[in-house]
């Protein structure tokens, strides 16, 4: 039995694929129609919104930032609340319509200097102390450091949001004082403008803020945090006892008044008092001991301050 023969075909013919898409413009070919190497591969969207930007944030970005972060803080707690508020309240009530120590009349001129002071020293040594303090503890500063905050960049956001809570605090205090009797243009028998007392008071504020801030970094960037709860609690009631806060200086004792002058909080109240209730410039070496007290709290932060 023969097989049948075997009928020889024809060769296919190719079958057409379509062409490729053509590369949009602006992507460079390499042979076989890639895109170059380290060029973005084309996609559906215009290249731009999509595209990793992996730079750190302005340095005026991140200060604005830490800034507002320790400022929720400090409004969260209520221990730097009333610390930072009611405290300064009550003692500006207290000392205006309790005659315990005398003073000259109307009391509330010479009242609210001090409790100005106060406020103040509540809120950049005793607050910023403890917060520096417990932050170190609980590795708070060490992350941040990690996160690109500089040191600069952590003390230009504590004092940015120190500076916010003291001008809240003096814009309650000076209302409640207003309701009390206080009158800003009866500060003197020399009458000093409105104005120039304003700037003198802004001016003694930020040294003053300045003094205390460099003295809480100091705590709390060098002692455990214990420590530092305990020696800025301690130190706040020392300054309040001998920086003429509540009694005048001048109305303490020879040997009170020549300690509590040197001090920031007594420096402090010293020029406030000359502004505000003598309407008077305030003496040039209150002004000089609190320069002396920003050079040497900032030196010694800068020297032994660590971040954890």
């Amino acid at each position: 039995m023969t097989s049948p023969p075997v009928v020889p075909t024809e060769p296919a013919e190719p079958v057409d694929r379509p062409a490729d898409p053509p590369e949009p413009d602006g992507a460079p070919e390499e042979p076989g129609g890639r895109a170059a190497a380290g060029q973005p591969a084309p996609g559906p969207f215009p290249p731009g919104p999509f595209t990793p930007d992996p730079r750190p944030a302005p340095g005026g970005r991140r200060i604005t930032a830490m800034a507002g972060l320790e400022l929720r803080m400090t409004l969260r707690n209520g221990e730097q609340l009333l610390l930072a508020l009611v405290i300064p309240l009550l003692a500006l009530i207290g000392g205006t319509l309790i005659s315990i120590v005398g003073l000259p009349e109307p009391r509330i001129n010479a009242v609210l200097p001090g409790v100005l002071v106060l406020a103040v020293m509540s809120s950049a040594f005793t607050s910023q102390a403890i917060t520096t303090g417990f932050d170190r503890r609980y590795g708070v500063l060490k992350r941040l450091a990690a996160a690109g905050v500089g040191r600069a960049q952590l003390i230009a956001g504590k004092c940015a949001a120190t500076l916010a809570v003291i001008a809240g605090q003096f814009v309650i205090l000076a209302l409640v004082a207003v309701v009390l009797g206080w009158r800003p243009h009866t500060v003197g028998p020399q009458q000093m403008s409105v104005v120039l007392s304003g700037l003198w008071v802004v001016l003694i504020t930020l040294l003053g803020t300045a003094a205390f801030i460099g003295l809480a970094l100091l705590l709390g960037g060098t002692l455990r945090a214990e420590a530092v709860l305990a020696v800025a609690n301690l130190l706040w009631l020392v300054f309040v006892l001998v920086g003429g806060v509540i009694v005048p200086l001048n109305q303490s004792a020879t040997a009170l008044r020549a300690v509590g002058e040197l001090t920031p909080p007594g420096a402090m109240s010293q020029a406030m008092r000359a502004v505000l209730q003598d309407g008077v410039a305030p003496p040039p070496i209150a002004i000089a001991v609190l320069v002396a007290w920003i050079v040497i709290g900032w030196a010694a932060t800068v020297r032994w301050f660590r971040w954890q």
